[in-house]
């Protein structure tokens, strides 16, 4: 997910070029094309649940070779592009199933799908973000649910946590990659800092706009602690992160447009995943081309 802020970065002293490339796709999970922001993504996850981390790299790892192997775009390549939807798929793998062999087979299956549908609409030039993993995910929970109900993971309940400020603001960014504990969450936001100080502090912004919102509006206050109700505000937020007043303007609506969504969502008992954030974000983007073409 490349934006306006980023440039190349690697890790110094790291030479190895498919390491740098399966981080910088960890690190576009949050638009960010830094490898040192993947790396420390990688390692939040890892903190949160082995299995996760596992799965989140052998998605990645699966997903860049598999751009490699049909010779995709290399730029596209080397921002990353092509491995951030394929780690999410992993890790959603170990969250909504149990880890049996053949849901590994499906991490390994769902990240090269994804893949290749990202490389799709990259070529189509239609901003979808995440897209990718949230089709492939639900295509799973709809296929699992069919033929290996088994499988299905037992959801756990949600730690109690009091919907505050603080909760809500720094478990948003911990909940873009399905980890609800504080430590991974802070990683997650120094991650972001690290690479882009102006997208983590719209983020955070992001994070508490829609939590309070959310609070108004009637939500939970366990999810709405637990940053369920803030994770797709901070990735529309890093959308339209800037420093003018338009790029405010853009955070703003495009996290109202996420929350609404997330809302409707929930009603009908819709898995949300990021589709709140990638619906927001390409109303809001397609709303601003249109206008902009005006004379």
């Amino acid at each position: 997910m490349d934006n306006k802020h980023q440039k190349e970065k690697v890790i110094p002293g790291i030479d190895f070029h498919l390491l740098n490339l399966i981080l910088k796709g960890l690190g576009q999970i949050m638009l960010q094309e830094n490898a040192l922001t993947g790396l420390l993504f990688l390692a939040g996850i890892f903190y949160g649940s082995a299995l996760m981390g596992l799965a989140a790299l052998v998605a990645v790892t699966s997903g860049t070779l598999t751009a490699v192997l049909l010779k995709y775009d290399t730029g596209n390549l080397n921002k990353g592009l092509y491995g951030f939807s394929a780690s999410l798929t992993g890790v959603a793998m170990m969250l909504f199933f149990k880890p049996a062999p053949v849901t590994w087979m499906a991490v390994v299956a769902g990240s090269v799908l994804a893949t290749v549908m990202q490389h799709f609409f990259l070529r189509m030039n239609i901003p979808v973000f995440t897209l990718p993993f949230v089709l492939v995910t639900w295509l799973a929970l709809v296929l699992f649910g069919r033929f290996a109900p088994d499988l299905l993971a037992t959801p756990g309940a949600l730690p109690v946590n009091v919907a505050n400020p603080l909760s809500y603001s720094i478990r948003g960014f911990g909940q873009v990659i399905f980890q609800e504990n504080v430590i991974s969450s802070v990683l997650f936001f120094l991650a972001v800092f690290i690479s882009s100080p102006v997208a983590a502090l719209y983020g955070i912004a992001g994070a508490l706009v829609s939590g309070v919102l959310a609070t108004l509006s009637g939500a939970p206050a366990g999810p709405v602690g637990s940053g369920l109700y803030s994770f797709n505000a901070v990735l529309c937020a890093m959308v339209f992160a800037g420093k003018k007043l338009k790029d405010a303007i853009g955070v703003f609506i495009s996290v109202l447009l996420s929350l609404l969504i997330s809302f409707i969502m929930h009603h009908f008992n819709i898995t949300q995943l990021t589709f709140p954030f990638v619906a927001a974000s390409f109303l809001v983007l397609s709303f601003s081309k249109h206008v902009n073409k005006k004379p």
